[in-house]
């Protein structure tokens, strides 16, 4: 969603870099480019006004100025000032001491607030939460219906006594839930509420009488992120018809510039809490401004990554995979399938790989990658038989083309995935023995590789030839400076054949004829 935004700062970033001093005409140009920047990412322009007046007033002050690289701090003050906007700190939910914690729904038709009511239950519920969801959109055709099948698939049971669809009321609805809740020990309700397709009095009505109701100790307001300005706006009168304590960004995967994101929460005063970017269930987590600003500035995301490989690696596979890939050999094509198989968790490669940094140089490739290549992959080592995925050494020609007619592919697609695994299997295992990345220059192990050992040979054969020719001492052509250099040559064999003489002679070491110096005598014992 931010990637115009980030192409254009790291543009603007990059003709700062050749720079050792910045200028105030340079700050100046600066901040023109990141105003545009951000004018052109649909940002508001009040924000972008303080946005901008900020960051010039801290790149004037003394920590640039004082600054080895003053163009790296500038970087620094527009991270800081992005994370400012977004919201600062990381906020949660706050869950009440007395269950049930009730969190109300509340936003426009078509933003995703009954699908965001699935994911929000599915993450209570890996928090060790206890949720109901409870279905209170009554206007919406089939809302309570698509309810009902989005809490099946999230594991999370569904309060719908009425059958919407226009029939019922979504105030009795949404009080006799939290009485469910009580009767059966649900420790959080999320109650879903009905939307319009523009602000009107009815909804604004409606939703302040469910409010009223039940009392909810935290009102999220849903946005769509692809609206652009007029999600603020509607963001605006929500706030003062109805009242709200949080933002959910919904639709952060679409390929909108992404505005409203980096604007609700300075118009509103609203954290953004949470953030959707996907149509799975599991594509929904809190929202960390820290890690937004990352990723709009191209330093990546990390600590999300990690987070998500947390969960999707087991713990006990992890160390056994490790201490197969220090042994070497035992590593197999099983293993990288199961590898494979939990980097895929963790969602689409495009995604998991997009978190790490430097990635934005390489947004053309990951929009173009297959997903379909790994099941490829998967197919391929699927159809060998388990000697053969133990040790994949034993592939032969007649053996490559039975898998390729077995998976669908061709041999040279079999080709390329068992030298590519081989590969794989010989730089993790020296990344495992402590011996570094193989063929990674400036890197402990490097130049392991066939090229560079021969390249290594070559400079070595250079180095030794080199080596001879200065042997051969270059006489002047004057011929008194050369009977010089002459006499002085022989004088120094002289001298060299003496010292060899001397030290021939010379008469073996006594110990017992060695005494210190008397200054070292006061630090011995008494009586040596």
């Amino acid at each position: 969603m931010f990637a115009t935004l980030s192409d254009r700062l790291a543009a603007t970033f990059k003709g700062l870099r050749s720079k050792g001093r910045l200028t105030d005409a340079d700050i100046d140009a600066t901040a023109r480019e990141i105003r545009l920047a951000l004018l052109e990412a649909d940002v508001a322009l009040p924000v972008v006004k303080a946005f901008v007046a900020q960051v010039k007033e801290r790149a004037r002050g003394a920590e640039v100025s004082g600054a080895l690289n003053p163009a790296q701090q500038v970087v620094k003050i527009v991270n800081e000032e992005l994370i400012g906007i977004l919201g600062g700190q990381t906020r949660t939910v706050r869950f009440a001491k007395q269950p049930p914690t009730v969190i109300m729904l509340a936003g426009l038709q078509g933003t995703g607030k009954t699908t965001l009511a699935g994911k929000l239950g599915r993450w209570l519920k890996d928090q060790g939460r206890h949720p109901l969801l409870v279905a209170a959109d009554l206007q919406r055709p089939n809302a309570v219906t698509q309810l009902q099948v989005v809490g099946q698939r999230a594991g999370v049971a569904v309060w719908a006594p009425e059958p919407g669809n226009g029939v019922g009321d979504p105030v009795g609805v949404a009080r006799s839930g939290i009485e469910e809740a009580r009767r059966k020990l649900y420790d959080v309700v999320v109650v879903d509420t009905a939307g319009r397709l523009g602000v009107d009095a009815e909804m604004m009505r409606q939703a302040a009488d469910i409010r009223d109701a039940v009392q909810p100790h935290e009102i999220l307001y849903v946005v769509d992120a692809m609206v652009g300005q007029d999600a603020v706006a509607t963001a605006m009168a929500f706030l003062d018809g109805v009242g709200f304590d949080g933002v959910v960004l919904t639709k952060l995967d679409g390929d909108a510039r992404g505005g409203a994101a980096l604007s609700v929460r300075s118009v509103t005063g609203r954290p953004v809490m949470f953030a959707s970017n996907g149509e799975g269930l599991t594509d929904f987590d809190v929202f960390h401004p820290e890690r937004m600003a990352s990723r709009i500035l191209g330093m990546g995301d990390v600590l999300t990554l990690i987070e998500q490989a947390e969960r999707a690696f087991d713990a006990e596979q992890t160390a056994a995979m490790a201490e197969k890939l220090q042994q070497g050999t035992s590593f197999g094509l099983d293993d990288f399938l199961a590898q494979l198989q939990a980097v895929r968790r963790m969602g689409p490669l495009t995604k998991v790989f997009g978190m790490l940094p430097g990635a934005a140089q390489f947004r053309d490739a990951l929009e173009e990658f297959d997903e379909r290549q790994v099941d490829r992959v998967e197919a391929i080592i699927r159809s060998m038989t388990p000697a053969e995925r133990t040790d994949p050494k034993i592939l032969n020609g007649s053996r490559r083309s039975r898998i390729a007619a077995g998976s669908g592919t061709t041999v040279a697609e079999v080709n390329q995935l068992v030298e590519r695994f081989f590969v794989a299997r010989d730089m993790m295992s020296s990344v495992a023995r402590g011996g570094g990345m193989p063929g990674m220059p400036g890197m402990p192990g490097a130049g392991y590789g066939k090229k560079s050992k021969g390249r290594q040979q070559k400079a070595a054969s250079r180095g030794s030839a080199k080596g001879k020719g200065k042997g051969k001492q270059v006489r002047s052509g004057n011929p008194a400076r050369r009977a010089a250099e002459l006499a002085a040559a022989e004088q120094r064999r002289a001298g060299a054949g003496t010292g060899a003489a001397a030290d021939e002679a010379a008469p073996a070491f006594d110990p017992s004829t060695f005494t210190l110096p008397d200054e070292f005598s006061q630090y011995l014992p008494p009586g040596r």
